[in-house]
Formats: structure tokens, C-alpha cells, sequence
């Protein structure tokens, strides 16, 4: 197994290269969240953990909470831009807290830093605005582990480009492209059925990690053609997959 420079690979965030933890447990994008809700619509103590957002985009967090509380659907929409800016800034605000209740998953760093070795293509589809993605990989220590591509602070697609996964596949592809022409297949890794989903959607191969709330039946029954792994500790295997034909 060579090079990997035709190759582009893609990860999820939360759940997939990161996990939540103790009773701080993802306060720093819960947070903007609570934060944004109050600012915005006034609503005071708006917290995601009331809704099931696993595998949403922050647009479709923020919607689905805001319709839970009673706000219209048209209200939700047109405001949703200033939503998103108050995250941001709050993210500003409290960067240095990034990493407050999480942790890098099994095999994060190792796989990361292999892929780089072997001069893979790798940045994030999430749905993290891309400020509140960039803390956070910078807060864990992975960030520098990202393809550099030009003009863009952190390569990828993000929760600010669109609020449909399947789309930030293909804009990361996208960007990907423009860049390195050389690129003849793509993957997107993730833990949850949105993600495998969203791979199929943007005409990338997926890899399904059983490191998030779904089991690998779930995420199969999402996608059948996903490679399914416990999580991204077996990096000889992880290769083996992305070197495939």
C-alpha cells in the first residue's frame, strides 16, 4: 500500500473523530447554541439536548429545537443567518473551552496522521459550523493533521455551506477538486446513518464507525455498501479499504 494522493477522505465530527464526555460533555457547542437561541429569539434556556440531533447539521439542530419550542417556521428560516453569527461569535468568544468534554476517539490521531503520511486528500464534512469545527480541532491537537488548501481556513464542508449532509459531500468534493486533480475516488466517514447517507448522496464510497449511538446494522441498512468498522483503531484495515479499486 503507496501513496493515497488520489484518494480524498472525509470525517464527521462529533461522534466519529470526537466523543462528548463528563459533565462538561460538549459544553463549549452546546453552548453557542443556548447562547444563540437567547440572543436571537429569546429564548432563555433553549438547550440541543432536548431534541434528537444526531447526525443533523447545526441549521437543522437549531430548526427542529426552535419548532420544539413553539417558533414559526418561517421565523426559524429568516433568521437562522443570525443564529449562526451568534454562534460564531460566542465560538470567538470562548475558543480556549473547545475542548471542554470531549476526546479524540480510538485511533483518531493514528489514522489521521497515516493518512497525511501516505499524502491523502483529508479534511471534514460535518455539520459544525466551520468556525465551531475549527476550535474544536484545534482544542484536540488535530488540526495541522487537515489538508492545507488555499483560501480556505480549514478544508472541507461545513454546516455554514449548507444544511443538507449529502451537499457538503459534494462541496468538499468540490473543493477538493479544484485544488487536486489528481483525485480519482472519494470516502466519507461517519457515524450515523446520515453520514453513509449522505456519501451515497454526493457519489463518495462511505465507511461507517460504530463509535456514536448507531450499530453497524443501522448504518448497513442505510447503506448496504458501506465498510463498516468499530472504529478507526485498525488503521492497516482502514487502508486496505481506501486503497481498494
Amino acid at each position: 500500500m503507496g501513496s493515497l494522493s488520489h484518494v480524498l477522505v472525509t470525517f464527521d465530527v462529533d461522534g466519529t473523530l470526537v466523543t462528548s464526555v463528563g459533565k462538561d460533555a460538549n459544553r463549549f457547542h452546546k453552548g453557542a447554541f443556548t447562547h444563540a437561541f437567547k440572543e436571537v429569539h429569546g429564548i432563555a434556556d433553549a438547550s440541543i439536548d432536548e431534541i434528537v440531533h444526531h447526525g443533523l447539521t447545526d441549521a437543522l439542530v437549531s430548526a427542529r429545537l426552535l419548532a420544539h419550542r413553539g417558533v414559526a417556521a418561517d421565523e426559524i428560516e429568516r433568521r437562522w443567518p443570525e443564529v449562526a453569527a451568534s454562534m460564531v461569535r460566542y465560538a470567538e468568544a470562548h475558543r480556549l473551552e473547545a475542548g471542554d468534554g470531549l476526546q479524540l476517539l480510538p485511533g483518531v490521531f493514528e489514522a489521521l496522521s497515516l493518512l497525511k503520511e501516505r499524502g491523502a486528500v483529508v479534511g471534514l464534512v460535518t455539520g459544525n459550523l466551520v468556525d465551531i469545527a475549527k476550535f474544536k480541532m484545534e482544542a484536540l491537537g488535530i488540526r495541522h493533521l487537515f489538508t492545507q488548501l488555499p483560501g480556505l481556513e480549514l478544508f472541507g464542508g461545513f454546516g455554514s455551506d449548507h444544511a443538507e449532509r449529502g451537499e457538503l459531500v459534494r462541496i468538499a468534493a468540490a473543493r477538493a477538486r479544484a485544488h487536486a486533480a489528481g483525485i480519482t475516488v472519494s470516502w466519507h466517514v461517519g457515524d450515523t446513518p446520515a453520514d453513509v447517507t449522505a456519501a451515497q448522496f454526493g457519489g463518495a464510497r462511505a465507511i461507517g464507525v460504530c463509535t456514536g449511538v448507531f450499530p453497524a446494522a443501522q448504518l448497513l441498512a442505510a447503506n448496504p455498501e458501506a465498510a463498516i468498522f468499530s472504529d478507526l483503531s485498525d488503521t492497516h484495515r482502514l487502508l486496505e479499504v481506501l486503497s481498494a479499486v
